[in-house]
């Protein structure tokens, strides 16, 4: 149990690392001083219900999460998402500091609306043909091809060729939230299982 505990800061830093938060904005949140935070993440300062309450409140965790002794369920339990047509099903946790998605893209007649927005984009083809608009550049990439690029440059990305595309895509926060933002109306939050097989299937 003391080797647990032990645990309890450097638990509590890789949280806050990946909200990307600074010691100063989870200290602010929390009601205390970044050097108390500090000590705490360091193990110079012992934890305490009256200090962890706050910061797992402000992290949306359970002090659970910090002192657990068994590791977290591996499992990646997320819904599919519906958006534009599109079938995205997320391959990590929520909150997770790295945005990994399996993408189906519907054949397109039409290349979508250019987009720009901060960050960069990767994604691997896994089936099909994927129509990658950067810039000035016009590409086709197949099964097996990647790209990566900075999506402060206009883009846009289809399935091309008459049948549906998969790729597996990774983004930074920016642009999770411009490809995986729906309406309520839109969003497929019941989705069952099945619907991202399904699509495997049409690859």
């Amino acid at each position: 149990m003391r080797d647990d505990l032990a645990q309890v800061g450097p638990r509590l830093r890789a949280v806050r690392h990946s909200r990307d938060w600074t010691l100063e904005e989870l200290a602010s949140r929390a009601g205390m001083s970044p050097s108390t935070l500090s000590r705490l993440e360091s193990g110079k300062r012992q934890a305490s219900l009256e200090l962890l309450l706050p910061l797992t409140r402000e992290l949306g965790i359970r002090i659970d999460d910090l002192i657990s002794l068994e590791a977290p369920d591996p499992r990646v339990r997320r819904s599919v998402i519906r958006r534009d047509g599109l079938v995205i099903a997320p391959l990590a946790p929520e909150g997770s500091p790295v945005h990994t998605y399996k993408i189906t893209f519907p054949p397109a007649r039409a290349l979508p609306e250019l987009r720009v927005h901060d960050g960069y984009e990767w994604f691997y083809v896994l089936s099909g043909r994927v129509r990658l608009r950067l810039g000035s550049q016009d590409l086709v990439l197949t099964r097996g091809e990647a790209a990566e690029f900075d999506t402060r440059t206009p883009h846009a990305i289809c399935a091309t060729g008459g049948k549906p595309a998969q790729v597996i895509s990774i983004f930074n926060d920016e642009g999770a939230r411009m490809h995986t933002h729906v309406g309520p109306e839109r969003s497929d939050a019941d989705a069952p299982e099945h619907d991202a097989g399904a699509e495997r299937g049409d690859a």
